[in-house]
């Protein structure tokens, strides 16, 4: 049986195509994953295996048995026992709950919210989290990418939001969120031409600055802040490295199943070992109603003021070329083609609409979460119902307020040991991706480096925009923004308006 990933005679192609084509900058199809995972075993343990194996030779002998692999469900798209969909999806909440729970505990503390306005932001938070994830899970019409994403509010947006409110008001900085929403949708046809300058170069220099960033994120939680109370308190780092530690020995030993859940079971037991040291206080868990439904237009009716909106508009055009490297990793990461052209379009629709609902909940911006991208390659699985899983497991989360509440007692610096080997594994996905980007290229590896240094800048040295006005400073300080359009504007420059200069 001919295989897919091999050439037409004569094609000059070879066996396994590159996804950038370096002379136009475009990003290209990713067959040889694909294909190669068409021919898999149907067993469950699978996932695991193919990630790292991606080779044709190594799975030969079932080609016989696949009469018709064009009609073979990618792993991406296969269904699991409901049991083990569920195990998955707690696994991906458990990793991500911090970033809810400690955006809108910022959120409340800065901008002085009573409690009751913070619980119920919190299960607006959970819910709309579980949304988001659904669509861009799930796909409906034009709708998300169909690829294991989950989204969540924080980073930029609630930094933008907080200050939006500070200036304005609540219910101004609700109707920025609204009225960004919309932008999204509207400056979307023009940002999908402009995909084809965001080669692998570009993309993959912003998935190393995003991996990075998101690496200090975790250890934070583990450190807490330089100059607060408590900064690398010995108990927290302890506790940090154990979990890292519980989650090697139980990727080491462990097989199959037991394995794929390796970070869950890691964080489990960080969190046992914080209880056993007194570090855990579950007097909170009990406190409170058993349900929490998410208030509409918790602050009032949004006021639009496209004035107060400009710095998130404008912060919105970064999250799209975010967007744009997450849905292309993610996709490498499964092993799916995708043409980005219409996929990434879809991504950016699902964090538009996920945004515009979540404005008339009291919420910043929703934006795809790359941590999940890292979980999805330790553990290889791949199905984009375990993400579909943990969605509806947010949702169920949002009303239940009990569960909320016993989620947010796992100490941080549990939570900050997993994320830093989760995230980690986005930094090693973007060098991958440089890896295939003809860095042999002196332009190529000067056009990454430049960006590198721009975009790590404010990651590397917090601050260092502070005599700036506030909302340059908020654009500035946000190193994946910068990384993306340096990497952009440099491509473009040295690989399509150069060579027609006549330069080499």
């Amino acid at each position: 049986m001919s295989r897919h990933r091999q050439p037409a005679p004569g094609s000059g192609q070879p066996p396994t195509p590159e996804p950038v084509t370096h002379e136009t900058g475009q990003l290209a199809p990713q067959n040889a994953p694909h294909d190669t995972e068409h021919v898999a075993a149907p067993e469950a343990p699978h996932d695991t295996e193919h990630v790292a194996a991606p080779e044709a030779p190594q799975e030969a002998p079932q080609d016989a048995a696949q009469d018709a692999p064009s009609t073979a469900v990618h792993p991406v798209d296969e269904s699991r026992p409901v049991g083990r969909i569920i195990l998955f999806g707690i696994q991906h909440v458990l990793v991500m709950a911090a970033t809810p729970i400690s955006a809108i505990f910022l959120m409340s503390a800065t901008l002085r919210l009573d409690a009751g306005l913070t619980v119920n932001l919190l299960s607006a938070a959970f819910v709309l989290s579980g949304v988001g994830s659904l669509i861009q899970s799930l796909g409906p019409w034009k709708f998300g990418p169909r690829l294991p994403f989950v989204m969540l509010p924080g980073g930029a947006p609630l930094i933008l939001f907080i200050a939006i409110a500070e200036q304005h008001g609540l219910r101004t900085a609700t109707g920025a969120v609204v009225l960004t929403a919309a932008f999204s949708f509207v400056v979307l046809p023009v940002f999908s031409r402009l995909l084809r300058f965001f080669p692998a170069l570009v993309i993959g220099t912003m998935i190393v600055i995003v991996g990075v960033n998101l690496v200090k994120v975790g250890a934070v939680l583990v450190t807490g802040r330089p100059g607060e109370p408590g900064f690398a308190d010995p108990t927290n780092l302890a506790l940090g490295m154990a979990t890292i530690g519980f989650t090697v020995v139980f990727y080491l030993l462990f097989t199959g199943i037991l394995r794929q859940l390796a970070v869950m079971l890691g964080l489990v037991a960080g969190t046992v070992l914080a209880g056993l040291l007194g570090g855990i206080d579950l007097s909170r868990a009990a406190e409170g109603a058993l349900v929490s439904v998410p208030e509409l237009m918790p602050f009032g009716s949004p006021q639009f003021s496209l004035v107060a909106a400009l710095p998130l508009m404008l912060y919105s055009l970064a999250s799209m070329a975010e967007a744009t490297g997450q849905t292309v990793i993610n996709a490498e990461a499964v092993g799916k083609e995708i043409d980005p052209r219409t996929d990434v379009p879809k991504t950016v629709r699902g964090d538009a609409l996920t945004s515009l609902f979540g404005g008339f909940f009291g919420l910043p911006l929703m934006v795809t979460s790359g941590e999940n991208i890292g979980i999805v390659r330790v553990t290889g699985v791949r199905s984009r119902y375990v993400t579909a899983a943990a969605g509806v497991v947010l949702v169920v989360i949002g009303f239940l307020a009990p569960v909320t509440r016993a989620i947010s007692v796992v100490p941080s610096a549990v939570v900050g040991g997993t994320a830093m080997v989760v995230f980690a594994v986005i930094t090693v996905l973007g060098i991958q991706m440089l890896g295939r980007s003809d860095l042999d290229r002196h332009t190529s590896t000067f056009v990454c480096a430049v960006a590198l240094a721009l975009g790590l800048l404010p990651i590397l040295i917090p601050g260092v925009y502070a005599g700036f006005p506030p909302n340059v400073r908020i654009l500035l300080e946000s190193g994946v923004a910068v990384g993306a359009f340096v990497a952009a504007v440099l491509n473009i420059l040295f690989h399509h308006v150069r060579p027609r200069l006549g330069g080499v």
